[in-house]
């Protein structure tokens, strides 16, 4: 016996299915990008995985990254991005952005695991980072954004993109954004 479904259900499932492909469509690109430089891959799936792999290319001598840029400006970019979870992200995409395509994305990141974005752009609206910024003081502004988060029991700003995270979310999806910019360093020679 055949089953029908409403109008409004199935428009609503065909513009749903339609985002997903859309977002699987906009990843192409980026894993192409990602093909070309450094891309180990990593999945983080905490902020202490995250610190581990952080020590790991801290420790480290020898880093060759096909990251757009160096490893101050990289340790900056992934603080500012933690500090505005927590105070509220300068340029939200738009609030259509925020409900349909950045939420699915979200979700295809965590189904796959891993995120994959542009390691060229910086937040929206967000201050330029300065590339003689020394590594030790972008270092320390990282790990004093991580444990000010871990800390964090006020309100959590909506992601320009995703939207709407709550805590666990939003752990989440920095311990992506760490792992994906530091997928494109290599962790070389201890030393």
């Amino acid at each position: 016996m055949p089953t029908t479904i409403d109008p409004q259900r199935r428009a609503l499932l065909l513009s749903g299915a339609s985002l997903a492909a859309g977002s699987l469509l906009a990843t192409a690109p980026l894993q192409a990008a990602a093909a070309q430089r450094a891309d180990r891959q990593l999945q983080l799936a905490s902020l202490a995985a995250a610190e581990q792999e952080l020590a790991r290319l801290v420790a480290t001598r020898e880093r060759v990254s096909g990251e757009p840029w160096n490893w101050g400006q990289t340790l900056v970019h992934l603080a500012q991005s933690i500090d505005y979870s927590m105070t509220g992200y300068p340029v939200p995409n738009s609030w259509l952005f925020r409900h349909t395509v950045g939420p699915a994305a979200f979700a295809f990141f965590g189904w796959r695991g891993r995120m994959s974005h542009d390691l060229d752009a910086p937040i929206p609206g967000a201050p330029a980072m300065d590339p003689q910024v020394p590594v030790p003081e972008a270092l320390d502004r990282l790990r004093q954004a991580i444990g000010r988060f871990r800390g964090w029991s006020g309100p959590l700003q909506p992601h320009f993109a995703y939207g709407a995270l709550d805590k666990a979310g939003y752990e989440r999806a920095h311990a992506m954004h760490l792992a994906n910019h530091f997928s494109a360093f290599d962790v070389g020679r201890a030393g």
